[in-house]
């Protein structure tokens, strides 16, 4: 499993945004003072609303259009994390769909196997999550009924396959979208909305449900965010370095 959280171009682990906090506390502090006060301002509008109560998977998603979509609409109701598993089909975006949303967001690339689901499901089950397939045909729940006690992970497949009968069996739940019509599902892209929709409502709605990033969290993201925000970021880098070495003993600026 490998985990991008794009703002430079690179890929970035736990381990590296974490390994010292004073550091990323005190970098943090040196960039926010190149970003202007309303870009601040909206970074901790939209950090009030974002989740991890609720992270979506995607599963063998080929389509760009769709798949960026789900994206657009993950950013646009606070989801942070998105699992991307890849097993048969590659994974791939449309920048005239997503419009610069994953820039914002946390992804997580399942694709070192030949079937990467099980990893991915035991990946979340780690962090505690229960695993939600979404299925036209089960009958467990809809987006008024499905429990929200616990973080759950919503797994969307194909428009035309579905999901595998891996990811269905495996599941802890399973929800459906109510449909009154002829055709047997959704678009993906709309199921993701409608779910996404309904669920985050609920969460805004709920007093019991703890929902909200934690300080660390919040704190994780405002670096990454204020890294992404800046161009050159290279440049601030080599300057807080040469202001902190500190922070960077037997390190060279790149």
């Amino acid at each position: 499993m490998k985990k991008s959280i794009i703002y430079d171009g690179r890929d970035s682990s736990d381990a590296e945004m974490r390994e010292n906090a004073a550091r990323d506390a005190a970098m943090l502090e040196f960039l926010t003072q190149f970003i202007t006060d309303e870009r601040r301002q909206r970074f901790e509008e939209v950090l009030d609303f974002r989740t991890r109560h609720v992270t979506v998977v995607l599963e063998d998603i080929f389509q760009p259009h769709n798949a960026s979509a789900v994206l657009r609409t993950c950013d646009l109701r606070g989801i942070q994390d998105i699992h991307i598993v890849q097993n048969v089909n590659h994974y791939d975006v449309n920048p005239d769909v997503v419009l610069g949303s994953t820039k914002w967001l946390n992804l997580y690339h399942y694709e070192d196997k030949e079937f990467n689901t099980p990893e991915a499901y035991s990946h979340l089950r780690e962090q505690g999550y229960k695993i939600v397939a979404t299925c036209p045909h089960r009958d467990d729940f809809t987006p008024d009924t499905l429990p929200l006690d616990q973080p759950i992970a919503l797994v969307f497949g194909t428009e035309k396959l579905g999901l595998s009968d891996y990811a269905v069996e495996n599941a802890d739940m399973h929800i459906r979208i109510p449909m009154f019509g002829f055709t047997e599902s959704y678009n993906i892209s709309v199921s993701a909305a409608l779910l996404l929709y309904s669920l985050t409502n609920r969460l805004h709605d709920s007093t019991d449900i703890a929902w909200h990033l934690t300080e660390e969290e919040r704190d994780e993201l405002r670096l990454v965010w204020t890294r992404r925000t800046l161009g050159r970021i290279r440049q601030y880098e080599r300057k807080f370095m040469a202001l902190h070495p500190e922070f960077f003993v037997g390190a060279k600026a790149q």
